[in-house]
């Protein structure tokens, strides 16, 4: 759904884009500004339309948006879908100020930059992971606190404890129904929790007493439109932020990436170059 490139050609009415423009495609074809609708949501990049797992793309130029100058392009291929979920879980749907708690589940893409934009926000963040290894590499990023859910089952409690009880302001919340009631006892009453990922499982029994009873917000984020995409960009080439790429396969490296991806042995982007 995610990728980077250059232009190659432009169509005789083309005006926003020139022959060896460094661009990126926005993630749903249609959806330029504001909330989406149907349309919009039918216009997404890697199902129903054509992926970017390819040499070469036809786009609308709405379709695309500037490429930020100091990454290179395998780094800003990273930056249209798990870039911009993460950004509008954190700056636009999150609520936070700094010296919020931010609650960051795993250390995938999405766990990895919602982390760089909240502490660019000023925010503490507590980040998990089932590896101590990649904990310490979180730390280096900026983490505050980190729980290693394998060894601390109970990692709820944990984040109680590093939020003086008062609960996470904002959970990044990747794992989904298999997670969904341990995100609800970590967050503070009328926090949020972005609902982004079901890696952990899509359907569940959940009690929804906590929502109610505690004024908890569950915002589901579906990476978000070209408008978002481009005050992101401005940001992160603001702040010189890099988006943290794990590995880089070639063309003819695609099964393994995707093996790779599957193992989730990765910290942070898995990126396919064609070159």
């Amino acid at each position: 759904s995610d990728g980077a490139g250059v232009v190659e050609a432009v169509g005789s009415e083309v005006t926003l884009w020139k022959k060896g423009d460094r661009v990126l495609p926005i993630f749903a074809q249609k959806w330029f500004d504001g909330a989406p609708n149907m349309d919009n949501l039918r216009s997404t990049l890697g199902g129903p339309n054509d992926g970017c797992l390819a040499h070469y793309g036809k786009f609308s130029e709405e379709g695309l948006v500037a490429t930020p100058s100091h990454l290179t392009d395998k780094e800003a291929a990273t930056l249209g879908c798990a870039g911009l979920t993460a950004y509008n879980a954190v700056v636009n749907f999150g609520g936070i100020e700094p010296g919020s708690d931010v609650l960051c589940l795993g250390t995938g893409g999405v766990s990895l930059f919602a982390l760089q934009f909240a502490k660019m926000m000023g925010a503490r963040v507590i980040i998990t992971s089932s590896s101590d290894e990649k904990l310490a590499r979180a730390k280096t990023l900026g983490a505050d606190e980190t729980i290693n859910y394998a060894t601390k089952t109970n990692w709820e409690r944990d984040v109680r404890k590093h939020t003086k009880m008062a609960g996470a302001d904002l959970i990044i919340e990747v794992g989904g129904a298999g997670t969904m009631q341990k995100s609800m006892m970590s967050v503070k009453p009328y926090g949020t929790i972005a609902l982004i990922g079901v890696l952990a499982g899509g359907e569940s029994s959940l009690s929804l007493y906590p929502i109610l009873m505690q004024g908890v917000k569950v915002q589901g984020v579906i990476v978000g439109n070209r408008s978002d995409f481009t005050r992101m960009n401005r940001a992160i080439e603001q702040n010189k932020m890099k988006p943290v790429v794990d590995k880089v396969f070639g063309w003819k490296e695609v099964p393994e990436a995707l093996e790779y991806l599957q193992t989730g042995k990765h910290f942070g982007k898995v990126v396919v170059n064609w070159e």
